[in-house]
């Protein structure tokens, strides 16, 4: 895997052709039988835990989680052609912590850092979607085949100073655009 850029000097373009060469373990293509625990869980902050100690190495984190996948039935496992362990997953396995904006309105593009360091761009297939409630919406990302990164607060305030900032005067739903869609940012939409 290359080395993660810092994205704040990047142009969204040069993000997206780094988002496209990243190549990810085919995680999706390997079914070993389970094997047992991992020991270990990611807090809904983010935080990486082995046997009760956070992860302190930033690139075993990156690593362990190219091979996370979600199971159909919700559950988290690393896997390798070998291998499948479980892992628990207190809320989103990733946390969306920097956000770079380009454009405005329908023409707007938004890509987020993750906490393990990948670049991630809201699109069709990267949705942004909001849980929660009103007075305490939760806004995740898609970031790939059913995992999802927790957009971290003060990015969500940054989305939604942009958002009201463009907001139609109330002919519409709260929300942004990316990448040629709109994402509402108000739970139950």
């Amino acid at each position: 895997m290359k080395p993660m850029p810092d994205f704040s000097a990047l142009s969204l373009s040069e993000i997206a052709r780094f988002e496209q060469e990243q190549r990810l373990p085919p995680v999706d293509q390997w079914h070993p039988d389970h094997c047992g625990d991992s020991e270990m869980r990611i807090a809904a902050d983010g935080t990486w835990y082995h046997q009760g100690s956070p992860i302190g190495r930033p690139e075993m984190v990156r690593l362990f989680s190219t091979i996370l996948r979600r199971e159909e039935d919700g559950s988290h496992v690393l896997v390798t052609p070998a291998e499948k362990l479980s892992i628990a997953v207190d809320d989103a396995p990733f946390l969306a912590v920097t956000l770079n904006s380009e454009g405005s309105g329908a023409e707007r593009r938004l890509a987020f850092r993750l906490n393990t360091g990948e670049p991630v761009t809201a699109n069709a297939d990267h949705a942004i979607r909001m849980r929660g409630t009103a007075e305490e919406p939760r806004p995740y990302l898609h970031v790939r085949r059913g995992l999802e990164a927790l957009i971290a607060r003060p990015v969500f305030y940054e989305l939604a100073h942009i958002a009201m900032h463009e907001a139609d005067k109330g002919n519409g739903p709260i929300g942004l655009w990316s990448c040629g869609h709109f994402f509402p940012l108000e739970p139950g939409r």
